[in-house]
């Protein structure tokens, strides 16, 4: 399947936590952690669970950079 995504990071899911409709999933990519909300059906589809590598993959029109004061 090709992909418009530039942002490609792949890492190990650490953590998968279903909702009533959404899941998070918190993938650990090289010390860093990234959450994304997907579906449950999305989880169940793509096989996810704690310990299997995945990739997450970032695409944003807007992103907002901030720092502390």
């Amino acid at each position: 399947m090709k992909l418009s995504a530039r942002n490609r990071l792949k890492g190990k899911v650490v953590e998968v936590v279903l909702g009533a409709t959404t899941a998070h999933v918190r993938i650990d990519i090289g010390g860093s952690i990234i959450t994304a909300a997907i579906t449950n059906d999305a989880v169940n589809e793509l096989g996810l669970a704690a310990g299997h590598e995945a990739y997450a993959l970032i695409k944003a029109s807007d992103v907002m950079v901030g720092i502390d004061d």
